[in-house]
């Protein structure tokens, strides 16, 4: 029996970079003999054996050959295995595209048989920011894409590697290579004409809509929510009319449904669906904080505060405009929350809801005269 550490841990390894998730490949044994080997471990696989033990992953290969399972792998980064010796099994070009950090598929009809990895790649590119997609990625991608293997794609799937892709250090690579290999469709359809599309008029925006998006997405690295409302805030802009382009007048309010329709195609989760419709409703809004009249601040601060994305609009709003009120809008927001009617003037309906929002908006009113 043979126990190899494989794909990405061997790669973070010999780069010298934390190693996160530890996989191993078993090879030379039975079902049986694993089991008998080490009794603790539990069998979850369906099509192909895999076992769990302390929480790490034991697969048997698919193909009968080490180098064909390699092969089979997504990226040559990722087809390499280390025994239990410390020698290096991997595919032909898996230290040569180590060195040069090159992202190549392992072949290419590893991509065909597990369309899937189409999204994987663009995540790894989002993780390995420092690595370049190699042109056969690009276009064993746009193959996939061509072919028509992605609709047929469980929803919730793709969903995953986009979350994980908005957890990224770089996550704006994860569209920018969907965009680049003509995989934007159907998936993320609101975005595949977005490369012609210019995200607004000099001298305030010199780039396309996709381009602009993703330039947000990098900015807000590190807060994966607020990276998904830097992919929604600006999806408007692909649906703006082009005989006003390159304006893009009430974007920000067709944006909304079109984000919400967005993140319930590819099943993220309720939260996600409200943050992407906030951040594309209210971004322009709140570029203009300090112009606002006080009603309109209290009606924007309180549906951010009820959706719990306050803090994460403000963040869109620095990396789409480069305009800072946070710490304004959290002052007024507390002085919003603090403001509460009396007993008498509770519990009268339409009416009290009325009344609160004008006590809010004098309260602010009166702040702001400080």
């Amino acid at each position: 029996m043979n126990v190899y550490l494989a794909g990405g841990a061997v790669r973070d390894l010999l780069l010298g970079r934390p190693i996160n998730d530890r996989d191993y490949l078993v090879t030379g044994a039975t079902r049986q003999e694993f089991t008998d080997r080490f009794p603790n471990s539990r069998e979850v696989g369906r099509t192909f054996p895999v076992f769990l033990l302390d929480g790490l992953e034991f697969s048997f290969p698919r193909e009968v050959a080490v180098e064909q399972e390699l092969r089979s792998r997504d990226l040559t980064v990722n087809a390499m295995l280390l025994d239990e010796d410390g020698d290096l099994i991997c595919h032909p070009d898996s230290l040569d595209d180590l060195h040069s950090r090159t992202l190549r598929p392992a072949s290419r009809q590893s991509f065909l048989s597990d369309p899937l990895r189409v999204f994987r790649a663009a995540r790894f590119w989002a993780k390995l920011p420092d690595f370049t997609p190699h042109d056969e990625l690009v276009e064993t991608m746009r193959l996939v894409a061509d072919t028509g293997l992605l609709a047929p794609l469980p929803a919730d799937r793709v969903g995953q590697e986009t979350i994980k892709a908005l957890q990224t250090a770089s996550p704006g690579n994860y569209l920018r290579l969907l965009g680049r290999a003509g995989c934007l469709e159907p998936w993320f359809k609101e975005f595949k004409e977005s490369m012609n599309i210019p995200a607004g008029p000099l001298p305030y925006h010199d780039t396309d809509v996709l381009e602009h998006t993703c330039r947000v997405m990098d900015s807000l690295a590190g807060d994966g929510m607020a990276v998904w409302m830097g992919l929604c805030h600006d999806i408007g802009k692909t649906s703006t009319p082009k005989d006003i382009l390159p304006s893009h007048h009430d974007h920000d309010q067709r944006g909304a449904d079109m984000a919400d329709t967005l993140a319930r195609r590819i099943r993220l989760s309720n939260a996600h669906a409200l943050a992407g419709r906030k951040g594309a409703q209210w971004h322009m809004t709140a570029a203009r904080y300090r112009e606002l009249r006080p009603g309109t601040k209290v009606d924007m601060l309180m549906d951010l505060h009820l959706s719990r994305v306050t803090r994460q609009l403000f963040r869109l709003v620095a990396a789409d405009q480069d305009e800072d009120h946070w710490h304004l809008a959290a002052l007024d927001l507390r002085t919003v929350l603090a403001s509460r009617l009396d007993e008498t003037q509770r519990n009268l309906g339409p009416e009290s809801g009325r009344r609160l929002r004008e006590l809010r908006a004098q309260a602010l009113a009166g702040r702001s005269r400080k």
